[in-house]
């Protein structure tokens, strides 16, 4: 279903606004991560509480999630029930659904306005499965508008909607000493063993370093970090 657009060129500057005017109070924010070497990640403000990875959807990609997936459901994982986590039912929407999955397993940290549209959709959520929260998504007109509206504050021109997406965002959190990788395309979070409130960025990185190791020839990525301001 289409219902808003997610513009490819999002940046910490959108994410600000979008989040703002959906009543987020700013005691966290959206940096760049400008590089993965351990200098570079030193730059980061901590604590950090969520990683956003924007990478290419190649073939290399895709051989490896359904390898990965066929893997997961023959194994099995644990999945702690106090993730959150929702489907992407919304053609070009997994830069809005990495936002909420940052947000919504992080939401006991962070602060909201008393009228905030976000923590209302959070609150009334909560107990749904992720097909009923994508669903949800579907119908919440207040988050829609605010999207358009950052977008235009936050872009001079938006790409042709007809234009084949090949980019994609997912989000990466701690939960119960486990780092999780939320992608709305996929069947089910995804485990990526322990890690810690300390170490999540690192954590996330070396994930990340294996989307790019898998694609070396590729460079549209993009590694933002969500840090107390």
């Amino acid at each position: 279903m289409d219902l808003f657009y997610d513009y490819l060129f999002f940046n910490v500057y959108f994410f600000f606004q979008f989040l703002k005017q959906l009543g987020l109070c700013a005691s966290w924010q959206f940096v760049d991560v400008y590089g993965l070497d351990p200098e570079l990640l030193s730059l980061v403000p901590r604590p950090v509480c969520a990683v956003l990875l924007l990478f290419p959807v190649t073939e290399k990609y895709e051989l490896f999630r359904a390898e990965e997936e066929e893997k997961i459901k023959s194994l099995g994982q644990d999945v702690d029930s106090s993730v959150y986590y929702m489907k992407q039912t919304i053609r070009n929407a997994c830069g809005t659904i990495g936002l909420i999955h940052a947000v919504a397993n992080n939401r006991a940290k962070l602060s909201f306005e008393s009228d905030s549209a976000l923590k209302k959709f959070l609150d009334e959520s909560i107990s749904m499965s992720p097909e009923e929260r994508a669903k949800f998504l579907e119908k919440d007109e207040s988050i829609r508008v605010t999207h358009e509206f950052s977008a235009q504050e936050g872009q001079s021109e938006a790409p042709n909607i007809d234009d084949k997406v090949d980019l994609h965002y997912i989000a990466f959190v701690h939960l119960q000493g486990h780092l999780y990788e939320l992608d709305g395309s996929k069947p089910f979070p995804v485990n990526h063993g322990q890690t810690s409130e300390d170490t999540l960025l690192e954590d996330a990185i070396e994930v990340c370093r294996k989307f790019m190791q898998r694609d070396p020839d590729e460079l549209r990525f993009t590694v933002v970090a969500f840090s107390k301001a």
